[in-house]
Formats: structure tokens, C-alpha cells, sequence
């Protein structure tokens, strides 16, 4: 069961520079930072009352933020939330008909299992699935 809203993920060129940016619109600092090897990005976290706010910057050319950027600029690139049970609800959806990007969770940013849906069947957003390691 999606229990709630994880975090929105912001595709960004240059994370130092969207730091500052975010950090001036928020009126606080990032609360974490860290290096996601497997998915070839860093990232930065700010928290809102209960809202996340995820900044991706690519780290190598063949990353998927990368090649996001490419086609279609900087700016939201998926919706993430959180799910008690990811591989149940991995097999929910799956029965439902969606198509997910990765067969087994995987480790993500923010001790995070994820999984991802594909686009394609969700009205052209990227959903990720989030359980707390």
C-alpha cells in the first residue's frame, strides 16, 4: 500500500549551484547529501514539515539523469512513495498491469529500498516505490 508522499526528485545540471538556489526559496540548508554509485548521481535532500524535496545530479554521461536532462531539460523527474512492504506491493502493481524498471528493490538515496515504475503506464511520470531499510 503507497502510504504517502516520499519525496519529489529535481533533475538539476549542477547540484552546487541548486543548492544555493533551493537553499534561498526554502530559507534552509540541505539536510543530507550522499553519492548513489548504482544509480550514477549525487544527491541532496531538503525537508519541509513533512515534504522531501530530492536534488539528482548526474555523475556520469550514461546515468538516467543524465540522459533525462538531456532530452528534456532540468526539473521534476519523478514522484516518489513510500510503501510499508516494497516487494508486495512490487507484486501488486506488477499484477495490475504496471511495468517496473528493475525486477528486484534496490539500494537507493536516504537508506532506501526502490523500485521504479515505468512511465509509460503511468501517464508519463516516473514512480518510484520507497521502503526504509
Amino acid at each position: 500500500m503507497l502510504t504517502n508522499v516520499e519525496h519529489i526528485g529535481i533533475a538539476v545540471k549542477d547540484i552546487a549551484a541548486s543548492n544555493d538556489l533551493f537553499t534561498k526559496l526554502f530559507n534552509i540548508a540541505p539536510y543530507k547529501s550522499e553519492s548513489v554509485e548504482s544509480e550514477g548521481v549525487t544527491t541532496s535532500f531538503f525537508k519541509i514539515n513533512q515534504t522531501k524535496i530530492e536534488l539528482l545530479e548526474a555523475t556520469n554521461p550514461e546515468s538516467a539523469i543524465a540522459k533525462f536532462i538531456e532530452k528534456k531539460g532540468e526539473g521534476i523527474h519523478h514522484i516518489a512513495f513510500e510503501v510499508e512492504d516494497i516487494l508486495v506491493e512490487m507484486k501488486r502493481l506488477e499484477e495490475e498491469g504496471f511495468v517496473l524498471l528493475n525486477k528486484e528493490p534496490k539500494q537507493g538515496a536516504d537508506n532506501k529500498l526502490v523500485c521504479f515504475l515505468h512511465p509509460k503506464g503511468t501517464n508519463g511520470v516516473l514512480i518510484e516505490l520507497c521502503q526504509s531499510i
